[in-house]
């Protein structure tokens, strides 16, 4: 009889144990499917098509705490070379062209303007991506141009869709790429190589020319 009683409360300990068992692993997966139900939330972006669209997303390309001063130039909605904005600090912003598929716009130190206004000068006469380089590179080594202060940057920041967050101005994939101006710069006068080694390496391109610097190009998004 004794040994029986035995039996019967071990018996009820391992039902009791199972049941619990079962109800700790009811709790765990409803935990684990809870966590990995992630809310998928997507971004509202939506085309650039008025001028305020268009300053505010361009002004990504500028350093986020210089964003309030910069100068902002470049075609309007209306297909007009205006200045979009004023500003008051070093930096002016060349907006993105509607016109163009796409999305590019820079910024530029503004020791740097008459070396660029003189390429928009020369492209609207008409004249090639070669001629412009020729006539400037004449005109900086006779001093004519100014080529601003060594070591000015240019931030770029470029896309392929014309799509921007309206909360964050942000344009859908957009990336970075920095341009340094080193004017007559050489690969001996760096220490850099003259071609990419790789994604957000720097490196030298017009080497020897008005127009050398140092190209620092974006590291491709990781998926």
């Amino acid at each position: 009889m004794k040994r029986f009683l035995v039996v019967i409360a071990l018996a009820g300990a391992l039902i009791s144990c199972k049941n619990a068992g079962e109800s700790k692993k009811d709790t765990d997966d409803s935990a684990t499917a809870e966590s990995n139900t992630v809310e998928q939330v997507e971004t509202n972006y939506v085309p650039i098509d008025s001028d305020e669209a268009l300053i505010a997303a361009s002004l990504m390309a500028a350093p986020e705490e210089s964003r309030a001063g910069c100068k902002v130039i470049g075609y309007n909605m209306a297909g007009e070379f205006v200045t979009l904005r004023e500003g008051d600090n070093e930096f002016i912003v060349l907006a993105d062209d509607p016109k163009k598929s796409g999305f590019n716009a820079a910024c530029y130190h503004k020791s740097l303007e008459p070396f660029m206004a003189r390429g928009r000068e020369l492209r609207a006469e008409g004249k090639t991506g070669p001629e412009i380089f020729d006539i400037r590179e004449q005109e900086a080594k006779s001093g004519k141009l100014d080529m601003g202060k060594p070591g000015t940057t240019l931030h770029i920041y470029y896309g392929e869709s014309d799509q921007y967050n309206p909360e964050t101005h942000e344009v859908e994939g957009a990336q970075y790429r920095y341009v340094v101006y080193l004017p007559f710069a050489t690969a001996e006068s760096t220490g850099l190589p003259e071609k990419p080694v790789g994604p957000n390496h720097p490196w030298i391109m017009n080497p020897g020319t008005h127009r050398a610097h140092i190209m620092i190009s974006p590291l491709p998004d990781k998926e």
